[in-house]
């Protein structure tokens, strides 16, 4: 399904977001790196797609109603083994109060380094994109640039200068340097994305982690629309 398909099938049904599964097909259209991940209608797809993918795995309750997943104990980390898969789709299913579209089963990224990327719509400045320190972090410190969009790869890369915590995008303790070229692709996407699909209000990629070989990966996102 194209992006613009899936946003109107969301529309159509009277949603404001998003699922995460929706809103990371929109990432990987836009050629943003996500995380491999599939989305299991039944127990015996869940046990089959985490053996596929190699434990251990994580697993997410999936559903536009499920923004804040974390809070609410819709996430389950380090999922090691079948039996344990099987317990967490029982699980996520009984605690449903409504459908879900699914259960996420998504490869687990290592990785101490965590980026945000974000688009809001300005009533002034039109598409706006983010870059900023991610995960628990991005509350705390605020770290964060923005740029207007349309705007260019030395632009995005003046992005990833101006953070004051630019330092962990270098060697970090053993690790390899971030992969810049592809962070700057991904930010300068996000830009392209927000012009192109103008039913998008809000866009938030946290955390994208930059694992230990520099790779940066998209694990969670929500797209919002508008109302």
């Amino acid at each position: 399904m194209e992006p613009k398909e899936i946003i109107q099938a969301a529309l159509n049904r009277g949603q404001t977001a998003l699922s995460e599964y929706d809103s990371k097909r929109l990432l990987d259209a836009f050629g943003i790196p996500i995380t491999r991940e599939a989305l299991a209608a039944t127990e015996e797809e869940a046990a089959a797609f985490a053996r596929k993918l190699g434990y251990p795995v994580v697993m997410k309750g999936c559903s536009p109603r499920l923004m804040h997943k974390s809070d609410q104990g819709w996430i389950e980390l380090n999922v090691d083994s079948e039996d344990q898969v099987r317990r967490t789709f029982q699980r996520f299913v009984r605690k449903a109060e409504a459908p879900l579209d699914g259960v996420l089963i998504q490869e687990k990224i290592l990785g101490p380094r965590e980026l945000v990327i974000g688009m809001n719509r300005d009533p002034q400045f039109g598409v706006c994109v983010m870059l900023g320190l991610g995960g628990v972090m991005t509350e705390v410190f605020k770290d964060t640039v923005f740029r207007v969009a349309p705007f260019d790869l030395p632009e995005a890369r003046d992005m990833t200068e101006e953070l004051r915590s630019k330092d962990l995008l270098g060697p970090f303790r053993g690790q390899a340097p971030a992969d810049i070229e592809a962070l700057c692709r991904a930010l300068t996407a996000v830009g392209t994305l927000g012009m192109e699909l103008e039913a998008i209000t809000e866009l938030d990629a946290n955390p994208v982690i930059i694992d230990p070989q520099g790779r940066i990966v998209a694990v969670d996102a929500l797209v919002v629309l508008e109302g």
